[in-house]
C-alpha cells in the first residue's frame, strides 16, 4: 500500500542564487509526489551555483536535488521510503536502485549523490550523519542543511 495522503509537514521548495543573494520560493504541494514535476521545476529557475530543490514529505524523508547546466544530482536522505511514498519510489527508480528488502526497513539507509552540497560547504560525511539522525524530522534536518549551506533564514520564511 502506497501513502499519498499529503501530511501538513509535506513541502517542497526552490532555491536560487542571484547577485551573491539566496532566493528560496515553496512550490505546489502536489510536487512532493512528482520528481520529474520537481525537476521541471528546477529546470525553470536558472541560478549561478545550479538550482536547488528541498522536498520534506511526512515525517519518513526528504530529497534534495540540484540541477547544474545538464546535470541532475539527487539525494534521498532514507531510501526505505521508497517502500512506502511516491516520491522516494521514483528517486529509487531514477537512481536505478533496488527497492530495500523487508529485513533492511528499520534502518535508515540514504542514497545518491552524497556529495550534492560539497562544494558549498556541506561534505558527504556531514549530509550523512544528518540524514541518519534518528531524533530531527526531515524539516528540521532541511533546516540544518539550509543553515549550513547560507539560507537558513529564506527557507525558514519560505516554508512558514
Amino acid at each position: 500500500m502506497k501513502m499519498t495522503e499529503l501530511d501538513t509537514a509535506d513541502f517542497a521548495v526552490v532555491v536560487s542564487r542571484e547577485d551573491d543573494a539566496w532566493e528560496v520560493e515553496q512550490l505546489p504541494i502536489a510536487l512532493t509526489e512528482d520528481l520529474e514535476g520537481l525537476i521541471h521545476a528546477l529546470r525553470q529557475q536558472p541560478s549561478m551555483a545550479g538550482t536547488i530543490g528541498l522536498a520534506a514529505v511526512g515525517d519518513d524523508f526528504f530529497v534534495a536535488l540540484r540541477v547544474l547546466a545538464d546535470d541532475v544530482m539527487i539525494f534521498l536522505s532514507d531510501v526505505t521510503a521508497s517502500v512506502d511514498w511516491p516520491l522516494a519510489g521514483q528517486v529509487v527508480e531514477y537512481l536505478e536502485l533496488d527497492i530495500p528488502d523487508d529485513e533492511d526497513l528499520d534502518q535508515v539507509l540514504p542514497a545518491g549523490d552524497m556529495s550534492i552540497f560539497a562544494d558549498l560547504g556541506l561534505d558527504e560525511m556531514e549530509l550523512g550523519a544528518l540524514s541518519g539522525d534518528l531524533d530531527l524530522y526531515p524539516d528540521e534536518m532541511l533546516s540544518s542543511i539550509a543553515a549550513r549551506l547560507g539560507f537558513g533564514a529564506a527557507f525558514e520564511r519560505a516554508i512558514e
